[in-house]
């Protein structure tokens, strides 16, 4: 199973435009919040299920604050992250993760990418397609490989 994760596009289109192309195909998309109104644009582009969480941008729409689902057998909770203090610290979120029995934490919020395991939890931040903030500020995103086995690899890529 291949999945897009990404988050905080913010209502700009073009760049995510370029990452479903070039990923394409794939067998899910998840958006880490921050999509501005933009949700049934994004589910229509995807063409596949979607995931959506509402960020600390996306006021006035029915997007749930986080969810939990299953990928390659493991529970993930999908949130934006501005609940637990990802701008200071991973802790917060891998906590978080870790007490509802998830494995894998992914959220968006600091427009940064990691991918990085805390306190047993593999957490994963795709950064943003928009508004980059990382050293050298290209747009990124990330791409969830599963296998049969629930083996999971994931890969930050960036936007040239």
């Amino acid at each position: 199973m291949k999945i897009l994760v990404v988050s905080d596009t913010h209502g700009r289109d073009r760049e995510l435009e370029k990452a479903v192309e070039r990923e394409a195909p794939f067998d899910r998309l998840i958006h880490c919040g921050d999509v501005e109104g933009r949700e049934i644009f994004i589910e229509a582009l995807a063409d596949c299920p979607c995931c959506i969480v509402a960020g600390n941008n996306d006021f006035f729409c029915d997007l749930p604050r986080e969810q939990e689902i299953t990928i390659g057998g493991k529970k993930a909770l999908v949130t934006h992250g501005h609940y637990y203090g990802v701008s200071i610290d991973l802790s917060g979120i891998a906590d978080e993760a870790k007490s509802r029995g998830c494995e894998i934490a992914l959220f968006g919020h600091t427009h940064k990418p990691v991918v990085t395991e805390k306190d047993g939890v593999l957490v994963i931040n795709p950064g943003s397609l928009s508004y980059p903030r990382q050293a050298g500020r290209k747009s990124s995103y990330a791409v969830l490989n599963t296998d049969i086995r629930g083996n999971i690899e994931a890969e930050i890529k960036y936007l040239d």
